[in-house]
């Protein structure tokens, strides 16, 4: 029994129909116009904008470009912002917190054209996503969301009572929840291709498996040094996110690498998929520590992620702890087989809002808390419009101060343990308030 409840494989589905790869290996050019660090969504968005305006510009991995988060995420396109209105309101002011909550249906967008435009082939399906609530009192907060977002954006939101629930999801774990349409999922990995084709295409230049080591300011110019030798550069863009090291410690100590595990179901017969996931929406609750779940894109398993307390090796307690809570949601899955697990990093910081900023001269595109698909690419050519000096262009909300400093932090997530256990507790004590 204990077998049949781990997974056969510890990497991600996706990398199944769109495995990564390394690159040929590219000469070091001597001098460019600018250096990136990070080949992921957010690297390849800000390279492609660089290397159309005809700009020399080398992007540097320091694994497989892809390798990280932009090939081990859920692929949906949420773009959420982990505080809420009060809280944005509260800390930045109600200014910072209306176009911030305008620009993520802007960059949600923003995706879905460039898919469509640059015709990039990643099974994106704009099928609306559903959140689950497990109170009658969280279901009231809920429906009034769905109404400021449809009243206030514009964007197909409403509430979805308990008795109508089974329509969307087919479980009775919820209370309710709310429902809207401007949410997809897609193929992180096949995404992630095909930008890469598209960069590589227009004269990015990628140098797969070459960390680099140091950046430092030579004058005018920068020095970025890497296992390969190196090169000289105008401008630096910084894009590590959840993956960042000693090379910049100075956003190395502001970021905690948090995991964030996955698991995916074997195949399972086309009635139980219509049955659990009759839309094909995309899923997430109102937890602290809630899962996020969707149907693969050809509909026929079911893959759910979540925070891994875990910070070295691959245990097996987190995994069994997501297919518990999978079970709880769809007790009729007991004895199903799990195919895959694999965890990523997601970068977290003190407020939890992604960010552009400058410091000494070096730009960093980071911060995204788990909800990069949307957000990187957004960030990214944001970024690349700064340091192209398109005003315009590079206009944003989240083009502001670094994220705060963290005590007693220098790279080594200790306290994360300890953190994602009270969340849990958390979570504990409103299940049980909602339950009695």
């Amino acid at each position: 029994m204990e077998d049949s409840r781990i997974a056969d494989k510890n990497t991600p589905y996706w990398w199944e129909e769109a495995p990564v790869k390394p690159l040929p290996r590219q000469p070091l050019a001597k001098k460019v116009d600018l250096a990136i660090i990070g080949a992921g969504y957010t690297g390849l968005s800000a390279g492609l904008v660089l290397a159309r305006e005809g700009r020399s510009v080398a992007a540097f991995d320091a694994m497989s470009p892809g390798e990280g988060a932009s090939t081990r995420n859920g692929g949906i396109t949420s773009g959420s912002i982990r505080p809420d209105y009060a809280t944005i309101t509260r800390r930045f002011g109600e200014e910072k917190a209306i176009a911030i909550e305008a620009e993520g249906k802007v960059a949600r967008e923003f995706l879905y054209d460039f898919i469509r435009t640059e015709g990039l082939k990643c099974d994106f399906q704009l099928v609306g996503q559903f959140k689950g609530v497990i109170g009658y009192d969280d279901y009231e907060r809920t429906a009034r969301s769905a109404e400021v977002l449809a009243k206030r954006l514009g964007i197909d939101a409403y509430a979805v009572p308990y008795a109508e629930q089974r329509n969307y999801i087919g479980t009775d774990f919820y209370r309710g929840g709310m429902a809207r349409m401007d949410i997809g999922g897609l193929h992180p990995a096949k995404f992630h291709a095909e930008l890469l084709r598209v960069a590589l295409a227009s004269g990015l230049t990628v140098h797969a498996g070459t960390r680099v080591t140091s950046v430092t300011r030579d004058g005018s110019e920068f020095r970025v040094a890497t296992e390969a030798g190196t090169v000289v550069a105008r401008q630096v863009l910084v894009c590590t996110d959840g993956y960042t090291d000693g090379a910049v410690p100075f956003l190395r100590r502001r970021l905690v690498p948090v995991r964030s595990r996955i698991i995916v179901t074997e195949e399972l017969p086309p009635e139980v998929m219509a049955r659990l996931m009759p839309k094909r929406m995309m899923m997430i609750e109102g937890r602290q520590l809630g899962f996020y779940y969707r149907p693969t894109p050809d509909g026929k398993r079911i893959l759910l992620g979540g925070r891994d307390s875990s910070r070295v090796g691959d245990p097996a307690a987190p995994k069994l702890f997501l297919r518990r809570g999978l079970v709880n949601l769809f007790p009729e899955l007991e004895n199903v087989r799990l195919s895959h697990t694999w965890f990523g990093n997601v970068a977290m910081h003190r407020d939890m809002l992604p960010r552009i900023f400058e410091k000494d001269g070096v730009v960093y595109a980071t911060g995204f808390c788990g909800s990069g698909v949307v957000w990187a690419p957004w960030i990214g050519t944001r970024a690349a419009h700064k340091l192209l000096g398109h005003a315009a262009q590079a206009r944003t909300a989240f083009d502001f101060r670094p994220p705060a400093f963290i005590p007693l932090y220098n790279g080594n997530p200790w306290f994360m343990p300890a953190i994602i256990e009270g969340y849990r507790m958390q979570d504990r004590i409103a299940l049980y308030r909602a339950r009695r």
